[in-house]
């Protein structure tokens, strides 16, 4: 009768494990819904400085207007705990360091609720290898390619801004207004 007790007694600990009711050894291994859409946030902001790289490497001649609109980006990859690469504006960006390694698959909408994921949404993120074979030949149109993108993804934040909590979101809505601003700048504000 001892062994039967001492049996129940470890299928009741293996079962409490496998629940995936968030043990320690789950979440040691896997980052939190608010991490996740932390590292995806400071990622799409590299992926936007990827842009910013990639067009001053096709038009030199922008990147005074240009460096300090990307200098803010580096701030935001920053502020959601991101790290960029020391590179200059022509020496291309590197994707942010996340603190965790999943971090660029999951969308801010889908990390925060901790749901099934949904297809990605396009993202302004990637290689600035990438981003350079896109970027339009005219200054003009590089400038509108840089204003999309940036309204691209302050349409996105400001849509997670209801899935996210306080701090995070108040964050992702004062760097989806800096990026709407981005967006007048690239296209209006000469």
């Amino acid at each position: 009768m001892g062994t039967a007790v001492a049996g129940a007694g470890l299928l009741a600990g293996c079962s409490d494990g496998d629940s995936g009711s968030g043990s320690a050894g789950t979440a040691a291994r896997r980052p939190s819904a608010l991490e996740r859409a932390r590292a995806r946030a400071a990622s799409d902001s590299a992926g936007l400085v990827a842009r910013y790289d990639a067009v001053i490497a096709a038009h030199p001649s922008l990147a005074k207007r240009l460096e300090v609109l990307r200098e803010e980006l580096v701030r935001h990859v920053e502020a959601f705990g991101g790290e960029m690469a020391a590179a200059g504006a022509t020496g291309g960006a590197s994707a942010a360091a996340s603190r965790s390694g999943d971090a660029a698959s999951a969308s801010p909408s889908a990390a925060a609720s901790d749901s099934a994921a949904a297809p990605p949404s396009p993202s302004p993120s990637g290689s600035a290898s990438d981003a350079g074979s896109d970027v339009p030949a005219d200054k003009k149109d590089a400038l509108a390619f840089l204003a999309s993108a940036e309204r691209d993804l302050a349409d996105r934040r400001g849509a997670a801004l209801l899935e996210v909590p306080g701090e995070l979101a108040r964050l992702l809505a004062s760097v989806a207004a800096a990026g709407a601003a981005h967006a007048y700048l690239l296209t209006e504000g000469d």
